[in-house]
């Protein structure tokens, strides 16, 4: 995956005099380049992305960031509104159109990217005024599509097993657009497109179990400018009859048994099978790994903020650990799983803000595509090399782990950028001529060092 670089990432690229010509369909995998972190900040407003950007993901080298769908969608405070676009108009909850140019435009200027989250699959589930003005009805949106531009069966997916059922009926009952049309794939072409002449990086593609890949990959040859980075949303379900590993021809594809693993692991007191996390998952090369993301931290199949620590560890070692590519999300604390953002600055998780995840963003760079090495692992600590660039220690355990570690670093003086302290090198370690490193590794605690960060 970090092999196959896109052939542009943004209009400051393209400017640039960078743009390698592609055919419109071939695939385009991870992030190019020493930055390939993302950071998915799920329902921030544009102009709060901005300032993100500016403020922490520049600085803390994170080469990316997902936000949620900017298209119009029906009104109401739950989150999941945002997913139900009645129009391709850019002005929705999290802002207008200048909002959105605005922000692309700052993350660009603060070197991180922007990965819009778009809802091609479907249209809404009922009839309304939408957030930009729009008057709807299922299976008529005016100027956008009608009734003839859905799939004709018109009830819920109701049999995983079938893949007909799956792509072609109603998930949740959102009006499923017939996505092998060639009109229907031309309007969508033209509404990526115009992302993407705002300076729009790449996409994630939401609920792309939902499309047969070859619907997907028309859409894409439709495209005019270049699609740039494509992350497909595929959910992984025992026995069924869509999986994965379909749609890595078109781009990446998020791995959602990584987090079912990792917390297994975390909650299990074992993080030893950790070493090989990738076996029975995607190649590494296609899958974007993560520890949860707003689907799994509200039905439970994964970690979530309100592990605490444990968390804030996990995704140590999602950016220390080198299966597949990073995306570390980073929500709001909700009591309701229905809950909406908060309105002000106040009550979001900020988890790609933490020091600790800082610091691995820093280490994820430095270490590139470097080999695992000198694994050892121990009940609920585990600790590894990254090639002679990096080296991390995870104690999940309450007490302190004091060990001699063996590491492949050149002897000197390194900063734990782990350590949770805010400021340059707060905590320092020494690695001697053999490479060794005399550790005490707090409970629920990590050491991280990596070459980049020298004392």
């Amino acid at each position: 995956m970090r092999k196959r670089l896109l052939a542009a990432s943004t209009a400051g690229v393209l400017a640039a005099g960078a743009l390698t010509a592609v055919a419109p369909w071939q695939s385009q995998a991870a992030p190019p380049g020493e930055k390939s972190v993302t950071a998915t900040l799920f329902e921030r407003p544009f102009a709060s992305v901005a300032k993100e950007c500016t403020d922490t993901l520049g600085p803390a080298g994170y080469g990316y960031v997902e936000v949620s769908p900017a298209t119009e969608h029906i009104q109401g405070d739950q989150w999941w509104t945002s997913y139900q676009p009645v129009s391709y108009k850019i002005d929705g909850r999290l802002g207008s159109r200048a909002d959105f140019e605005s922000m692309v435009k700052t993350c660009d200027e603060a070197g991180v990217k922007v990965v819009a989250d778009a809802v091609i699959n479907h249209m809404s589930s009922g009839s309304g005024t939408g957030t930009g003005g729009t008057a709807y009805s299922k299976y008529d949106y005016p100027g956008t599509y009608q009734d003839s531009d859905f799939h004709g069966c018109r009830k819920d997916i109701s049999d995983y097993g079938n893949r007909e059922n799956v792509q072609t009926c109603e998930l949740v009952g959102l009006a499923d657009l017939d996505t092998g049309s060639e009109t229907v794939q031309s309007k969508i072409a033209k509404y990526l497109d115009d992302l993407r002449s705002m300076g729009v990086a790449g996409f994630r593609i939401d609920a792309a179990k939902h499309m047969a890949a070859k619907d997907i990959e028309g859409i894409k040859s439709k495209m005019t400018q270049d699609p740039g980075f494509w992350v497909s949303e595929v959910i992984y379900g025992a026995g069924e009859a869509v999986q994965p590993d379909e749609y890595t021809g078109i781009g990446d594809v998020d791995e959602f048994r990584y987090g079912h693993h990792v917390k297994s692991a975390f909650q299990g007191g074992d993080l030893g099978g950790l070493q090989n996390i990738g076996d029975g998952k995607l190649g590494s090369g296609s899958a974007r790994a993560f520890v949860d993301n707003w689907d799994t931290e509200r039905n439970g199949s994964t970690l979530t903020y309100k592990d605490g620590a444990t968390y804030t560890l996990a995704n140590v070692f999602l950016l220390a650990h080198p299966y597949g590519s990073p995306n570390v999300y980073s929500g709001y604390e909700f009591s309701s799983n229905d809950a909406g953002p908060p309105s002000g600055d106040t009550g979001w998780t900020n988890t790609h803000a933490k020091p600790q995840i800082t610091g691995m963003v820093g280490f994820r760079n430095a270490v590139g595509d470097a080999e695992l090495g000198d694994w050892w692992s121990e009940g609920a600590a585990v600790a590894f090399s990254r090639g002679d660039k990096g080296f991390v220690a995870v104690n999940n355990g309450e007490g302190e782990l004091a060990k001699s570690f063996k590491t492949s670093l050149p002897a000197g003086s390194y900063c734990n950028v782990a350590s949770g302290e805010s400021g340059d090198c707060a905590e320092k370690v020494e690695v001697s001529g053999d490479g060794t490193a005399e550790l005490k590794v707090p409970g629920k605690g990590a050491v991280a060092l990596h070459v980049g960060a020298k004392a």
